[in-house]
Formats: C-alpha cells, sequence, structure tokens
C-alpha cells in the first residue's frame, strides 16, 4: 500500500516530522525504514532529506501478512462501503467480533479476513475501528491498512468518530431527551458492568423516538465508550433493553437478544480528505417488536 502527499507548508522539513503530520506512528516509520520505500519526487532518499515546499512524498508500506493465529472464514459480509482503505460492513446479531477462546474461526474478524482474501488483497489483518457486543447489530468501521487504521484510532480517541443507536427499552415515562452521566465499572470479577461511584466516565445521550404500550424505541448516542454502556445506562435508568437476559431486561418481548442496533456512523476520512457518513434501517427482529408493540 503507498501514499502521497506534497509539502505544502515547511521549507527543510524533516522526512519524520512530515510523515507523523500524515498520521505515521513512530512505529510505522520504524516499519518503513526497515522494509518499506520512501520516496520525494519518485526518487528513492535518505531518511535525513530535508524537503523543499512543493516536493512530493510518496511512502510504501510493506504488506500486512496474514497472521496464522487468525483463521480465514468463508462466510459473507454484507458490505455498505469499501474503497482502498475502509471497508463499512452490517454486522448482524449473534456474530462475535473478534476472536477469542470461545470462537476463534467464525467471528467478524475472520470473515473479513476471508473476503479480502477473495479479492486478493495484499493487507491481510483487518483493523476493527469500531466493534460491537456480539448480540449487538449495525454498523462496523474496519481500517483495510495500517495507515487508515492508525489515523482513524486517532479520532476515537479525541471523539470524534460519531456513532449513533436505536434501541428498544422496557417501559414508558422516559424524557424526551437526556444525557447520562454516570461512572461504569466492574464489581470483582463479575463480567456484568455496573454503575459505580469509582468507575470511569460514561455519557450517554439518548431521544425518546416513539412510546408503546411497555416499551420505547429510543435514539442514542455515544459520548464515552465503555463496555455495555448503553446497557448499562439504560438499565441504570429502570429501562433495561428488550432481550438483554445479562442487565435483566424482559425475555418474552419477541426479541432474543438485547434490542440494540448501530444505525448511524460518521468520520472524517482524512486520506480522501472528506466527511464519509453511513445510516443504515432497523433489522428485521427489531422492526417486528416495534410493530408488534404499535399494534397492541
Amino acid at each position: 500500500m503507498q501514499f502521497t502527499w506534497q509539502n505544502q507548508d515547511e521549507q527543510n522539513a524533516g522526512i519524520k516530522k512530515f510523515l507523523g503530520a500524515h498520521g505515521v506512528s513512530h512505529r510505522m516509520y520504524n516499519d518503513v525504514k526497515s522494509t518499506g520505500t520512501i520516496l520525494v519526487n519518485g526518487n528513492a532518499v535518505g531518511l535525513d532529506y530535508k524537503l523543499a515546499v512543493g516536493d512530493e512524498v510518496t511512502v510504501i508500506f510493506p504488506p500486512e501478512t496474514s497472521d496464522d493465529e487468525v483463521a480465514f472464514s468463508d462466510e459473507k459480509i454484507d458490505v455498505i462501503y469499501e474503497d482502498d482503505n475502509w471497508l463499512v460492513v452490517n454486522k448482524p446479531a449473534g456474530l462475535t467480533s473478534v476472536p477469542g477462546p470461545s470462537n476463534r474461526v467464525d467471528t467478524l474478524v475472520n470473515r473479513i479476513k476471508g473476503y479480502l482474501k477473495k479479492q486478493g488483497s495484499t493487507d491481510l489483518r483487518p483493523h476493527l475501528i469500531t466493534r460491537l457486543d456480539r448480540f449487538t447489530s449495525g454498523i462496523v468501521l474496519v481500517a483495510k491498512n495500517r495507515l487508515a487504521n492508525s489515523l482513524a484510532n486517532q479520532q476515537v480517541a479525541q471523539h470524534k468518530i460519531d456513532k449513533m443507536y436505536y434501541a428498544v427499552v422496557d417501559g414508558t415515562g422516559l424524557d424526551e431527551h437526556g444525557m447520562i452521566d454516570k461512572p461504569i465499572g466492574r464489581v470483582g470479577d463479575n463480567f456484568r458492568r455496573e454503575v459505580i461511584e469509582d468507575g470511569q466516565n460514561a455519557k450517554t445521550e439518548y431521544w425518546k423516538v416513539e412510546e408503546f404500550d411497555d416499551a420505547t424505541l429510543v435514539r442514542l448516542k455515544l459520548h464515552t465508550g465503555r463496555t455495555h454502556q448503553i446497557r448499562v445506562h439504560m438499565t441504570s435508568l429502570g429501562h433495561p433493553l428488550l432481550g438483554d437476559e445479562l442487565y435483566q431486561g424482559p425475555l418474552d418481548r419477541g426479541i432474543d437478544r438485547q434490542a440494540l442496533h448501530a444505525y448511524y456512523l460518521e468520520f472524517n476520512d482524512e486520506l480522501a480528505n472528506q466527511v464519509r457518513t453511513f445510516e443504515i434501517e432497523l433489522p428485521a427482529d427489531m422492526k417486528s417488536v416495534v410493530k408488534e408493540d404499535h399494534n397492541d
């Protein structure tokens, strides 16, 4: 994978500083030094070369070869968008995002890896920028190479990737709009998270979309990214998600997983210098719950 930028700002700029300003981390720079190539105006140069204004710098990164510990899966993925740097997919509920002890061969990462191999890609280490719980459906952003991964992770750290969710929660009576600002943490060795005084800062904003007899459709925005954040915060308000067994959500409302769907994602694609926005509709199982509730 190669990228080209023009030096438009600084005379006698150092190559490392210039590349750092374009998202090339110290580690990536060392990779390029050892097995990649740096060209200025099409010619190989030493790492001590000083750039003139107008110089074109091309970096050729070594391929990210396959990790033998991560299997290829031939199962299909639902591609929303793709270019040389990004893959945006719609993850179905029930599919684990990354390999772990309970599933090492058919997670979203395994499927994406298999998909990239079929395309003949030389970069075979897909980077999941946004992850979803196994039983949460919706949009996942994937970086196809190390530079896209570096740039996206900087945006994640700065809370610049905008993610929105739909959830169907138990009960009615929620405010039209609210900001839940409650710290979240783990008590002991429990997998389950809770609102606790000494937990990590966590903020979830929500808007009420529609009320039904005994449930409410809400739209939510994450301002932080804690494990199970939406599920914990809505439970703390007395409105757990339908189907969410771990957080005592009702299990008899026609959905067999937590009713949570990542429907919207916006991020700044710095490699194309444009903002990319994606939005998808509710999945069939959540549509069915909302429709049934509405007809009762």
